[in-house]
């Protein structure tokens, strides 16, 4: 077919396309789904196979019950105990087949991670290739700490800039010591909440409300006479507002 333009882009796109028969365009594929991860529990208790009576030191969660790792096809997997990031993390990017390997913490009540499963192939892999590079690892193991390290002194300036501001009252030693306290890496302490990192207000106040608890009140006191968390916080909490108060129109707040 020819237009009458002689617009060869349009004649082109008339073209006769032939193809053989039964030929079909491929479709586009589908990325697929990644696997779910797979979760063993270590036993911290006796138990038995659902399927062939037998216990061993993991296993994996069924609806009927506990299956041991040979019953679940995981009985060609090795153990390998959390410690080494660069090793887990390379030994299970090497392995086909890896599971994560749990155990249930009855005083915090929750699972807390052991480490992995993963084929023994694999973890000799990871091992040869951390061996490899230990050096290079080392050294940017050091460089991280001294970087954290300024971060954190950093932070921890900001935050007691933003104590004081928000209590001018407060003494600068204590707005130091708090934000020392609050800040703290790896604490969990709301200092490090994300919130906080932002240097937000409420957060700044939960800080330094905390501190006055446990400094300004007998707070620890009573906790330790066996008085419930609630019931005591409700005790001091006259004392911590009154505190705050004073520090916040910048009074130093007297001993009552």
């Amino acid at each position: 077919m020819f237009t009458s333009g002689g617009d060869p882009n349009l004649e082109r796109a008339y073209r006769t396309h032939w193809a053989p028969a039964g030929h079909v365009e491929p479709a586009s594929e589908k990325p697929r789904p990644r696997p779910k991860k797979l979760t063993v529990l270590a036993a911290d208790h006796a138990w038995e196979c659902t399927l062939c009576g037998e216990d061993g030191d993991f296993f994996l969660k069924g609806e009927s019950g506990g299956v041991c790792l040979d019953c679940a096809d995981l009985g060609h997997l090795e153990f390998l105990p959390s410690g080494d990031a660069a090793l887990t993390g390379r030994a299970r990017k090497a392995s086909r087949l890896s599971a994560v390997v749990v155990r249930w913490n009855l005083r915090r009540n929750r699972y807390e991670r052991q480490g992995i499963l993963a084929e023994p192939a694999a973890i000799e892999q990871a091992a040869r290739e951390c061996l490899s590079d230990a050096d290079v690892r080392a050294r940017r193991r050091v460089r991280d700490s001294t970087r954290r390290a300024v971060e954190d002194q950093r932070f921890q300036g900001e935050f007691a800039a933003a104590i004081r501001e928000q209590f001018p009252g407060c003494p600068p030693e204590r707005a130091e010591a708090i934000a020392l306290h609050a800040a703290a890496r790896g604490s969990g302490r709301v200092g490090r909440s994300a919130p906080a990192r932002k240097l937000d207000p409420d957060a700044v106040r939960l800080a330094v409300a905390a501190s006055v608890r446990h400094v300004d009140t007998d707070y620890d006191d009573l906790l330790l006479a066996g008085v419930e968390r609630d019931t005591a916080r409700a005790e001091v909490f006259d004392r911590v507002e009154s505190v705050l108060s004073a520090w916040r129109d910048g009074a130093a707040a007297l001993d009552t």
